[in-house]
């Protein structure tokens, strides 16, 4: 039920980011069929501002064309690697097409270049509830809240995943009220309530 979050411009200033993901799948011995965008760059010939034009490109083109926005990130990703909405608006498209380690590499990316955003983390935790890794998942919608505390899609992932899973978290009822009151569908509003009235009998 909770939704892939796409990262739009203007969000947090990005510290330099970590080959941790890239050096995880050259040691696993994984490749992608198609070719990677990165590519070791220096300070000198990132460009942030072209990478940040071709994001927002993409973001607007994500639902509509999704390959054409896939291109637009990857040469993004060319222009700056450390382009932490870029990461993560390519994960979404991964997320969104099944691929589910291209996604998890992405989104890795994105949370260590943008540390203070809960996107990136409540589009692992997604990632990972849909290849099965329920406490992981459970985690990273943790982490997102450790980030932005109330942060509605973290609750919303958590309480969903909680319930459907049966696992008992004494913040259920607590998360199960935030959504009631402040998710922005009417269908969340009335799965939290339905479930909130079990509490209160």
């Amino acid at each position: 039920m909770t939704r892939v979050r796409r990262c739009r411009p203007g969000a947090v200033p990005l510290p330099l980011g970590t080959w941790g993901a890239v050096l995880l799948a050259v040691a696993l011995g994984c490749r992608s069929a198609t070719p990677s965008p990165y590519a070791p760059l220096s300070e000198a010939t990132r460009s942030t501002a072209k990478a940040e034009a071709l994001n927002r490109e993409a973001a607007d083109l994500m639902k509509e064309d999704a390959a054409k926005a896939e291109l637009l990130l990857r040469e993004a990703l060319t222009a700056d690697l450390f382009h932490g909405p870029a990461h993560n608006n390519l994960g979404v498209l991964f997320l969104e097409q099944g691929k589910l380690y291209e996604a998890a590499g992405e989104f890795e990316w994105a949370k260590k270049l943008m540390p203070g955003h809960p996107d990136p983390r409540v589009n692992l935790a997604l990632t990972l509830e849909r290849a099965g890794r329920i406490d992981e998942a459970l985690a990273g919608y943790e982490s997102a809240l450790e980030v932005w505390p109330d942060y509605l899609p973290a609750i919303q992932g958590l309480a969903s995943l909680t319930v459907r899973t049966g696992k008992q978290d004494a913040r259920l009822a607590r998360w199960l009220d935030a959504i009631a009151m402040r998710a922005e569908s009417s269908a969340w509003r009335e799965w939290a309530r339905a479930r909130r009235l079990g509490f209160d009998q």
